[in-house]
């Protein structure tokens, strides 16, 4: 199942790129899936008027639904839900329950609706009559990259705070209740942990999937490169790949009006380093229309390229590679893709078998492979678009004869 998750910076057009590459797979004669949190632009973009929050997937042409999330409805029922689980524990703080009609979404709870319907999608995309493709209208591009970091990082989190190995002690909990003298928290509690690891494990292996890619859009400006190359760090950070740069409304050259082709010039400027910023990544050119597009006659004008035709996705082996120079130096180098990143915004610090890697404002935490755990950092390095880790093994850790 293919998976494009379409981003940039805000105000760049993605939802109607969005729109523009699922109309283009439905031409294809795809069965598509688009995804938005953004009704009124979405209705705008393809010219309809049917598409509120929380309905079913609303046909657009043949081969073609859009759905829009209901992030109210789901921050409150997973609300509720967790108040079921947690009502021993949260009797015991003396805390009184959230009604229904009371509960108003949080900021952020549009991200976490987006990735429950995107994870219910792939459900659907096994079904006989489910998408072959699915076109995410995800958030803008430095939130984009923070949400894709999410299930990894929440994942972490739970097994930090109610580790599964705890499970295992249920049987002496009756007996530590009576000598604490409080009524301990229920299993309940380690079952919603549980149900929260499932559904973030099941959303990370749609992150991950190998059919899974990002595109990202902007406007050819002066700032254009500037403006995404963080994202492209963070993207990489966390393996995510790009499989196209969309540059949009682009004005047409040659213009005899001395404004209109100072502008042209430049977008081409722009375009030139869009290409050398990419170079992984084909960038593709949509043309403005002067207006914005309205409906599907008006988005077959955008369709074109990759725009329309998503990158085949390519393999999707761990970036993070381990170069094995013992013999030559008495080193093992763990390389780390972060094209765009910058020297001063790098960050790395080593706590026990982990790594935790820094670039710019985005941060992950990585499990050391086993051959590194029994190394020290010796050193690290940017070099070539990639984070170089040296590590020298610990003589008395590290199995002799090797």
């Amino acid at each position: 199942m293919r998976t494009v998750l379409v981003t940039g910076p805000g105000g760049a057009g993605r939802t109607t790129i969005a729109a523009a590459t699922a109309l283009a797979g439905a031409r294809r004669g795809e069965r598509v899936l688009l995804l938005t949190a953004r009704g009124g632009a979405a209705e705008r973009a393809l010219g309809i008027r049917s598409v509120r929050p929380g309905d079913g997937p609303v046909p657009v042409v043949p081969g073609l639904h859009v759905r829009c999330v209901d992030a109210g409805d789901h921050f409150r029922r997973e609300v509720l839900a967790f108040q079921e689980r947690a009502e021993a524990a949260l009797d015991l703080l003396g805390a009184a329950p959230l009604d229904e009609d009371e509960l108003t979404e949080l900021p952020g709870a549009e991200a976490f609706a987006l990735l429950h319907e995107l994870r219910a999608a792939h459900q659907a995309g096994g079904e006989p009559d489910g998408p072959d493709t699915v076109v995410v209208d995800m958030p803008p591009a430095a939130d984009t990259v923070a949400l894709l970091a999410l299930p990894e990082q929440a994942r972490r989190y739970l097994r930090r705070l109610l580790p599964p190995e705890r499970q295992a002690a249920r049987a002496l909990r009756p007996v530590l209740a009576q000598l604490a003298g409080v009524q301990l928290p229920t299993q309940k509690l380690y079952e919603a942990a549980e149900r929260w690891e499932h559904e973030l494990a099941a959303v990370q292996a749609v992150i991950d999937h190998p059919g899974t890619t990002v595109r990202i859009v902007t406007e050819a400006g002066p700032g254009a490169v500037a403006d995404l190359r963080e994202v492209r760090s963070g993207l990489a950070l966390y393996g995510h790949r790009t499989d196209a740069v969309v540059a949009n409304r682009l004005l047409p050259t040659g213009s005899s009006d001395p404004f209109l082709a100072g502008l042209s010039g430049q977008q081409q400027s722009a375009l030139k380093a869009l290409r050398e910023e990419f170079p992984e990544a084909p960038v593709v050119e949509v043309p403005h229309l002067g207006r914005d597009p309205e409906g599907v006659e008006e988005l077959d004008a955008l369709i074109g390229g990759a725009t329309g035709e998503p990158a085949a996705p390519g393999d999707a082996a761990d970036p993070w590679t381990v170069e094995d120079r013992l013999a030559s130096e008495g080193l093992l180098v763990w390389r780390v893709p972060l094209p765009g990143a910058e020297r001063d915004g790098l960050g790395l610090l080593r706590r026990g078998d982990e790594v935790i890697v820094t670039a710019g404002r985005f941060r992950r935490i990585r499990t050391l492979p086993s051959a590194l755990r029994r190394c020290s950092v010796s050193g690290a390095g940017l070099r070539d678009g990639a984070l170089h880790i040296r590590f020298t093994p610990d003589p008395a850790l590290w199995p002799r004869g090797l």
